[in-house]
């Protein structure tokens, strides 16, 4: 569930140094002033937790969908690099966007006991339109599989500067069955768990003007929790 600020706050900051990055070198007019009106940037998160038939947990399947006018726009642009196709512009986009991500632990916090656990290199990913919007997947091992019999396994995906916004996928008010998928052994349940950051916070991300990112960490306070807990 989003997290609505009283005022302007960093979600109604723009995406053009943000996603200009994770973009460099693919779509050069990210910094223009459509970009720079655009109130807000999100993306909607479905997660798989990866086990194998020992039910034990190797990474996380993730999938982002971009919000659809920052979608709009790559598609736009990509469509006008001269000499290379969209599906040959997603790539590069999608090589990128790991590139960028991958300096920022790949925006993912993740906790098996309340422990944290180192993360793999991402080797897997795509990048595609789906829907008319910009979706990127990939899969995030964990640096050492990890059994999940009797544990809970915790996340939470976020910007740490919340200069995007990261939620579940949602449907009517609520995370999707998509949003976060188990199968296999062993049994667990499933949970997301909504943000509720101390008003202080909402009151400081509010006041950041347009072009002023919050204090690395910020987002960890909006970020919603997935929790998969096994018996």
């Amino acid at each position: 569930m989003r997290v609505v600020l009283p005022k302007r706050g960093a979600l109604l900051k723009t995406s053009r140094s943000y996603w200009g990055a994770l973009a460099l070198g693919v779509v050069s007019a990210l910094g223009s002033n459509a970009i720079m009106a655009h109130p807000h940037g999100w993306i909607d998160l479905s997660v798989r937790v990866i086990t194998d038939d020992e039910g034990v947990a190797t990474g996380l399947h993730q999938t982002w969908q971009m919000d659809p006018f920052y979608s709009l726009v790559v598609f736009e642009e990509l469509q006008h690099v001269s000499g290379a196709s969209l599906e040959e512009g997603l790539d590069q986009l999608g090589s990128d966007i790991r590139d960028n991500l991958s300096q920022q632990h790949y925006f993912t916090e993740i906790r098996i006991d309340g422990r944290p656990q180192a993360l793999g290199d991402v080797t897997e990913y795509t990048a595609l339109e789906r829907n008319s919007r910009l979706t990127f997947m990939f899969v995030l091992p964990l640096a050492s599989p990890q059994p999940l019999t009797g544990r809970t396994l915790e996340y939470q995906v976020f910007d740490p500067t919340y200069y995007i916004e990261v939620v579940h996928e949602e449907e009517g008010g609520s995370p999707s069955e998509q949003a976060l998928i188990h199968n296999g052994e062993p049994d667990c349940s499933l949970s997301i768990i909504p943000a509720n950051p101390d008003p202080e916070l909402v009151m400081q991300a509010a006041l950041l003007d347009v072009d002023e990112q919050g204090e690395p960490g910020l987002g960890r306070h909006f970020a919603e929790t997935g929790r998969v807990k096994c018996l």
